[in-house]
């Protein structure tokens, strides 16, 4: 038997053959390798420009609220110096109870007090202030009085009601510019206008504009949209105290409601029921309802709590039980979630130890889950924070001015605010304050966002 071998003619040719399907093999690989990471390179390009242009929009949103947010929390004062001239108060002493006097005969006398206050020309006394502030106006006294907002005579009536002995003596007061005023000095309204089209007469604008030169009028950090409710009768004095309260009740409640039944809901659920259709379809509709519009809960919160249980409109415990509602859907499944996320290990082996399942649960899973249920808990809090829609059904955004003592007594609620002052027909001056409104609600949230996070870091424990 004889064996073939390659003639030295085909070895030549072989080699060659094997040396270029090599290059050819290593071209193939190199174009494939280039086109993955051409591909790659268009991907990390296409995901960093995602990335830029939502921040840019993010900061666009931001920088505009900020923009004109920020200089709302400023507005225009006069410091004058009150003297509270016995010659206009012309009042009898404050009334005092006698031992022989009944409570009726007392609470006459004291309204008859009451009404001569009324009666008195407070507004003499804070133009009589201007004049002294700057005497050169002595004889423009009628004018005068548009300058600050209307509210200011009341508040100084109420300081001589409160203290007496106010009379005949003098102190410097800050009072607020009228809106009309602010807004001219603040440059929110085109100057160029005709007289008929602007808001105050041209002897007035004359003045606001000679006292600012003269730095009379200040613009000065204006604390009253912390401290006052709403206004209608006097726009300058417009505040968020009532809204802020409103939505404090609101969140007290949703987080003593919502977060023990959610957190509750989710553990019997996750770790003691049964595996059948019931807990199979309340899963279901649990899903279902965090993806229901929350203007839905709003007419849920008004056939239920309103309608029928008869609670009081525009209550924040009616707010804060709908938005509750709203909130458990949320609180169920990240706090499932959360329950999920924890090792089998864990159970296994506390089980094992001879733990029931009670101490498994409660001793063991729930502390590690414990991070993941105060962040979902928090950010439903935050969401609910925001809601408008369902606060409007229950008739939150009733003109309200006052402060609510109680969770029962009538309020507004920060977004409800926010919503009724971008419609309010004084434009000029309420867009600004609707956008310091929007940057105090934002603070809010945020704050909350942020404790969330801080609470995820202190309790998170690896495994």
């Amino acid at each position: 038997m004889t064996t073939s071998h390659p003639s030295s003619i085909d070895q030549p040719f072989d080699a060659a053959t094997a040396a270029e399907l090599r290059e050819k093999r290593n071209r193939k690989i190199a174009s494939s390798l280039a086109k993955r990471h051409r591909k790659e390179k268009a991907f990390k390009f296409f995901g960093l420009a995602a990335v830029i242009t939502g921040l840019f929009f993010v900061v666009l949103l931001f920088g505009s609220i900020l923009i004109k947010g920020i200089p709302a929390f400023w507005q225009n004062s006069l410091s004058l110096p009150i003297y509270f001239d016995p010659n206009i108060i012309e009042v009898s002493k404050q009334p005092i109870r006698s031992n022989n006097e009944s409570p009726a005969q007392f609470e006459e006398r004291k309204i008859a007090w009451q009404t001569e206050m009324g009666m008195v020309d407070w507004d003499a006394i804070l133009v009589n202030g201007i004049v002294a502030k700057d005497p050169s106006l002595a004889a423009k006294r009628d004018e005068l009085s548009s300058l600050y907002t209307s509210s200011e005579a009341y508040r100084i009536r109420d300081m001589v009601m409160q203290d007496p002995s106010l009379i005949g003596k003098k102190q410097e007061i800050k009072i607020l510019a009228d809106a009309n005023v602010d807004v001219w000095l603040a440059g929110n309204i085109d100057r160029s206008l005709p007289d008929e089209q602007q808001q105050l007469s041209p002897e007035i604008r004359q003045i606001a504009d000679d006292l600012k030169a003269k730095g009379i009028i200040e613009n000065t950090f204006n604390t009253d949209i912390f401290s006052r409710p709403d206004s209608r009768s006097s726009p300058a004095t417009s505040g968020l105290a009532g809204a802020f309260v409103g939505s404090l009740f609101m969140m007290l409640i949703v987080i003593f409601i919502s977060i023990p039944i959610g957190v509750a809901s989710a553990i019997y659920l996750e770790e003691f029921a049964p595996k059948n259709v019931i807990t199979d379809i309340i899963e279901v509709n649990i899903n279902n309802l965090a993806a229901v519009p929350s203007i839905v809960f709003g007419l849920l919160g008004a056939a239920i709590f309103i309608g029928w249980m008869h609670l009081p409109l525009s209550a924040p415990l009616v707010g804060g039980l709908v938005l509750s509602l709203m909130t458990l859907p949320t609180v169920i499944i990240t706090t499932r979630a959360a329950l999920k996320a924890v090792p089998p290990s864990i159970r296994q082996a506390a089980l094992g130890l001879g733990a029931s399942r009670l101490q498994t649960v409660f001793h063991h899973v729930l502390p590690l889950a414990l991070p993941g249920i105060l962040t979902g808990a928090i950010i439903g809090v935050a969401q609910a924070l925001g809601e408008t829609a369902p606060l409007l059904l229950i008739g939150m955004s009733a003109f309200v001015a006052s402060v609510p003592a109680t969770p029962l007594d009538q309020s507004s609620a920060l977004p409800v605010q926010i919503f009724l002052w971008q419609g309010n027909e004084l434009r000029n001056f309420f867009e600004g304050r609707t956008a310091a409104a929007i940057i105090v609600l934002l603070a809010l949230m945020v704050g909350l966002n942020s404790i969330a996070i801080w609470l995820r870091k202190k309790f998170e424990v690896r495994w």
